[in-house]
């Protein structure tokens, strides 16, 4: 029987990779960047499926094109979709997949390790002690030196509250004893507020009341621009503002204002509204700020889940089953699942 061609934007890691090959006809895109979008729409008209990354622009007309040909699946590697127009997907009776479910733990764990890097002032210590400034100083131990603060005690504010932000707040209220405050479009069951020990406030309210503020909501249209210049104001000048979700959330303007002009301690984030980041942009000057290269789920553990994921999703789909991760399943009717 004739495999299914696919292509694939970038190598993944983790054994399940090798058995995609197997299952499928793949060409896999050789190189570190992700392929223009010239060579992803050219591949879109030749293959029967695509894996995505969050850097692959599938939009309307890469759809509309890839559905008069061969096109009949999108197999994201990744929880987000918002690079894929998931409607015009819809409308063309094309399927779009994500790998929910299997980055959990690694986002959250990222998400601490950013927290605990800025109110402990771990980058800034890092660089004192390898530019020599230490040594400079000639002493060993001051009762002034890089003081942070503590998190026992504090209140932590949680803006989504999906698996991640359940899972940072779990960790905030169990590991370090924080009150944990949260806000979400739908308030989560009235057991699971009391097994993390979480509290549902108005925005408002969290930004007003909390000296972590972390950020979990999916990118959409209502969620672009969510924390700007009028929310930043509302938090304490000591809070710190922690973005591991996506980049636009944050009006980045109002955000580097905020930092420059003290209405917030400091901010540290993993994504940013334009990926990678400048080397000249204002934030890579900061102090108070920790930056990371978008690794939010950058465990071998968690990326090669997140093979597995695509690999079953595509399998299931060629067994003309509905894949189990399936973001549009009203797809569904307008096409039966299978190549």
């Amino acid at each position: 029987m004739k495999r299914p061609r696919l292509f694939v934007t970038r190598r993944l890691p983790g054994p399940c990779f090798a058995k995609l090959l197997e299952e499928f006809d793949a060409e896999v895109w050789g190189e570190w960047r992700h392929p223009p979008y010239e060579i992803l729409y050219e591949k879109a008209g030749q293959v029967d499926a695509i894996v995505s990354l969050l850097t692959d622009r599938i939009d309307c007309e890469l759809l509309r094109y890839g559905s008069q040909k061969s096109l009949k699946i999108v197999a994201q590697y990744a929880v987000g979709y918002d690079n894929i127009d998931v409607e015009c997907a819809s409308k063309y009776g094309i399927y779009v997949t994500n790998t929910p479910n299997v980055l959990t733990e690694a986002t959250a764990e990222l998400t601490w390790a950013l927290i605990l890097s800025l109110v402990r002032r771990i980058v800034e210590a890092d660089s004192y002690v390898r530019s020599g400034e230490w040594y400079r100083a000639g002493t060993g131990w001051h009762p002034e030196l890089l003081l942070g603060f503590e998190l026992r005690g504090k209140t932590l504010g949680i803006i989504g509250f999906g698996r991640i932000g359940r899972a940072v707040a779990r960790i905030g209220a169990h590991g370090f004893g924080m009150k944990v405050l949260y806000y979400s479009r739908h308030r989560a069951p009235e057991n699971v507020e009391k097994s993390i020990g979480a509290t549902y406030v108005d925005l408002d309210t969290l930004l007003k009341e909390s000296d972590i503020v972390s950020i979990h909501v999916p990118l959409t249209k209502d969620t672009v621009g969510l924390i700007g210049e009028r929310e930043l104001k509302m938090m304490k000048p000591s809070a710190i503002l922690v973005n591991t979700a996506r980049g636009a959330v944050i009006d980045m303007d109002a955000l580097l204002r905020a930092l420059e002009e003290g209405w917030i301690k400091g901010a540290a984030l993993d994504v940013f509204p334009w990926e990678p980041l400048p080397p000249d942009n204002p934030l890579t000057r900061m102090k108070n700020v920790v930056l990371a290269p978008h690794i939010g789920s950058a465990t071998r553990e968690a990326r090669e889940a997140m093979t597995c994921a695509v690999l079953s999703n595509l399998v299931s789909f060629k067994q003309g089953k509905i894949p189990p991760n399936l973001v549009n399943p009203q797809v569904a009717s307008t096409r039966k699942p299978g190549f």
